[in-house]
């Protein structure tokens, strides 16, 4: 079997965390709403925005570090955040923000080995929902 390039294995991962993010506070529907402005979509309409962002590895996939936005909040407006952060500590608890930002700035070194054990973990999560 052909050896997986990085580039195509982080890919791969970020596709499949995503989905996941995108699809855990759906309701039956596949609808969910953004986080920081409250617009309700499908979560096929919607993207996986990042309080932190996602050069750093260490937040990169990070479940509080990532919330459902609308492309408007997430592209446009440039995440929205203070607002994302804001929300984060309402969601998390007061420091929630504080702890990612530090969180982000810590080297990770991630070996090709973990990021496919963390493909398998999300694509068994999004098995819980039927998309």
């Amino acid at each position: 079997m052909k050896k997986q390039s990085r580039k195509n294995i982080v890919k791969k991962l970020d596709n499949v965390f995503s989905q996941y993010i995108r699809l855990r506070n759906a309701d039956e529907h596949g609808n969910t709403e953004c986080f920081t402005c409250g617009k309700k979509d499908h979560w096929k309409r919607l993207q996986c925005g990042h309080f932190m962002s996602r050069k750093n590895y260490s937040t990169r996939w990070s479940e509080a570090n990532c919330q459902v936005q609308c492309a408007a909040c997430n592209v446009f407006r440039y995440g929205e955040q203070y607002v994302f952060g804001t929300n984060l500590d309402k969601k998390y608890g007061k420091g929630t923000a504080d702890e990612l930002y530090k969180a982000s700035r810590e080297i990770v070194k991630l070996s090709n080995d973990d990021l496919n054990e963390k493909i398998d973990l999300y694509q068994t999560k999004l098995q819980d929902f039927s998309m």
